[in-house]
């Protein structure tokens, strides 16, 4: 398990510690009908899914130490410790670090390596609270912010925004990245955005803490301004909206970055910073010390009862699911090895039977649960939006466990008004008041990624397994209607065409 503990807080009483926490069961585990699940155990698939698991991994094990060595070394040269050291010498000893995004810009720019995005998210607990981490990696070209660094950022603060969970910004950024800035600067969702997230968080009563231990220059000089409370290494942490080169260019001025923006400057004479750092370690236990006089309170207004583990063991989810995303497997089996005690209390269970829907418990928390089991018919939408507005209405949080063709088509399910049900169960994803979280088990196709609360009906937190996919549809309808659509173009302009579709796969 990632974190057992509390992680959400205050207004809303499903900001809670229900979100991650359920949700981390489910990816760690990556009327009981216990009696019907008979223990299997699943020999080739298992194998096959784990090897794809470990090469989905590998790169990340490549990439999680950043920059290159070069640019490592001079970082440790400046007394400075490396991002993932200052993530954990800020957690509380033995705790966890949920990571998020690891693989963003993986591959994204081409022969240009942009680790993890050049920043590092997560949730962490730092003086026994759960706290939303987001450090700059300046072994990665500097800690500037290319685009997909933007939207990770971003991303960390909705996390923090939706599950009420205080911010530390680990500063040492060189800002924007400049040949990209047509891409990171000016629009909505760019750079300027993260100073609107900050203040309205801070508005919300989301605690916002910098820690300057680099560089915090031009817009980024905001993150430290416009933070609750902040901390600025000596002799280290610099914090300027115009670096020593600008001054001198629109000046004439020479001055040295220390005396432009040190430490020295901002607690004694500007006042931008509020606690001054001898270095990295003393930075990080003042960090700690902010967050232990925030005076967070968690209100927990769930019924919870004890822990029970699941009956059939987590490894074998491996071997459920499989590689072969045309071979069906049973839902519930999956969610046999991921509730408590392997138990299920099942909701309509003999009508619209391709979505199973149903309750349990993870960790002694209530959740309803959603999954697959076939394509999408008139019955399933129904049960579907009957299921997620009970769980509006019982304020319990909602899981859905993705492997989905779509909704069934043909003239028959056409004249049966499947568009109209299909579209009040999207809509009952769409209004739903209680936190959701998806998890990706196999294929994710059309709107069936709509109706099973893919990313753009914004779950608090999305996860895919190694196996997933998600597209328009599946390859092999793609090819099919690419080839009919060439077939009749061609044919209306008298054209004889031969098209192997095999070769459109």
């Amino acid at each position: 398990m990632i974190i057992i503990s509390s992680v959400l807080t205050c207004g809303n009483p499903w900001v809670l510690d229900v979100v991650v926490f359920m949700l981390l069961c489910i990816c760690s585990c990556c009327t009981a009908f216990v009696q019907q699940l008979l223990p299997k155990r699943f020999g080739h698939s298992n194998m096959i899914v784990r090897q794809l698991a470990f090469s989905v991994n590998m790169p990340f094990l490549c990439f999680c130490s950043g920059g290159g060595e070069k640019a490592r070394r001079l970082h440790t040269s400046r007394g400075k410790l490396l991002p993932r050291e200052r993530i954990d010498r800020l957690l509380d000893p033995g705790t966890p670090f949920l990571e998020l995004s690891q693989f963003a810009a993986y591959e994204l720019y081409g022969k240009e390596e942009v680790p993890a995005g050049g920043i590092i998210t997560g949730i962490g607990r730092v003086s026994g609270v759960e706290c939303v981490v987001v450090a700059n990696d300046a072994t990665v070209k500097g800690g500037t912010y290319y685009p997909v660094t933007v939207k990770k950022h971003l991303r960390a603060q909705e996390i923090a925004q939706q599950n009420h969970l205080p911010c530390i910004y680990l500063v040492d950024s060189g800002g924007a990245n400049l040949p990209r800035q047509a891409d990171v600067f000016p629009d909505r969702d760019h750079f300027g955005r993260i100073f609107f997230n900050q203040a309205r968080l801070s508005s919300e009563g989301v605690a916002q803490i910098a820690v300057v231990m680099g560089s915090c220059t031009a817009g980024g000089a905001y993150v430290p301004a416009m933070a609750d409370e902040s901390i600025i290494v000596r002799k280290q942490g610099t914090i300027f909206l115009g670096g020593p080169p600008l001054v001198k260019a629109a000046t004439g001025e020479e001055v040295s970055a220390e005396d432009l923006g040190g430490a020295d400057l901002h607690c004694k004479k500007s006042g931008v910073t509020d606690h001054y750092a001898l270095d990295d370690n003393h930075a990080l236990h003042l960090a700690r010390k902010a967050v232990r006089s925030l005076n967070y309170k968690k209100n927990l207004e769930v019924t919870t009862e004890p822990t029970e583990a699941p009956l059939y063991p987590a490894d074998e989810l491996y071997g459920i699911v499989g590689d072969n995303l045309k071979r069906n497997f049973d839902v519930r089996e999956v969610i046999a090895r991921i509730v408590d005690g392997s138990k299920f209390d099942e909701f309509k269970a003999f009508y619209g039977d391709t979505l199973v829907t149903g309750f349990a418990r993870i960790f002694g928390y209530p959740v309803g649960i959603i999954g697959n089991n076939g394509v999408l018919f008139s019955e399933s939408a129904k049960k579907g939006t009957h299921f997620i507005e009970l769980c509006c209405q019982r304020n319990i949080p909602l899981i859905f466990l993705q492997n989905i063709t779509g909704f069934m088509v043909g003239r028959e399910y056409e004249a049966g008004g499947i568009a109209k049900d299909g579209a009040k169960m999207v809509t009952a994803v769409a209004c739903a008041n209680v936190p959701k979280m998806t998890v990706i088990i196999g294929g994710s196709y059309g709107a069936g990624n709509y109706g099973m609360c893919g990313r753009a009906y914004s779950p608090r937190f999305l996860y895919m397994w190694p196996n997933s996919r998600i597209s328009v549809m599946g390859g092999e309808q793609a090819a099919t209607v690419l080839a009919t659509i060439t077939k009749d173009q061609r044919a209306r302009e008298g054209k004889e065409v031969r098209i192997h579709i095999r070769h459109l796969i």
